[in-house]
């Protein structure tokens, strides 16, 4: 695996070493040593889910609030998506500012999401299986979201508004600047 810092360092784009042959390939996913080793702390994920959803699907912008914030590992198993890490750090000299990445099944990148950002994605093939790994549990209570068309955020989607299509929960999710619910 090789592990490249974004522009927002804290955020890591994991790119796999394949080994293919005729029978097709192998790969490692996850290796925890090396992986704290680029992250530089401990960390012990949990709990991995997976979800399945069409073209033009935006799940996101989410976050739970401490004790129950989460480290997320992202990837694609099939299909491609956007992938967007939202920095929502107070203190940070790169709040409000965001890192995106096209994960899909043919690049099989993964991308490091750490507490302190809000996450999201968009499917951009026709349907995308996406995987996660978090570090502590789902918290009903203390999740939180920021709307995924905040202008002073400035996510370009790739696809056109009339494209996405969100959950009624998301669709009423507030600008970054309307919450005081951050890190």
């Amino acid at each position: 695996m090789k592990f490249h810092p974004q522009k927002i360092n804290d955020v890591i784009l994991i790119k796999p070493v394949l080994q293919e042959d005729n029978r097709g390939y192998f790969m490692e996913t996850f290796r925890q040593d090396f992986f704290e080793e680029a992250i530089g702390y401990s960390i012990n994920f949990i709990q991995e889910n997976e979800s399945k959803s069409v073209k033009g699907i935006l799940r996101g912008l989410h976050y739970q609030l401490p004790p129950f914030s989460q480290n997320k590992l992202v990837r694609v198993i099939q299909g491609s998506v956007l992938d967007v890490a939202v920095d929502i750090r107070k203190n940070s000299p790169t709040f409000g500012q965001h890192v995106t990445a096209e994960l899909n099944e043919m690049n099989k990148h993964q991308l490091f999401v750490p507490k302190g950002f809000a996450h999201g994605f968009v499917v951009l093939s026709e349907s995308a299986i996406f995987s996660y790994m978090v570090d502590n549990y789902y918290a009903p209570k203390h999740e939180k979201g920021i709307a995924f068309d905040d202008e002073k955020l400035a996510i370009d989607w790739i696809l056109p508004p009339e494209d996405i299509e969100l959950s009624e929960r998301d669709k009423r999710l507030p600008n970054l600047s309307d919450t005081n619910n951050y890190f």
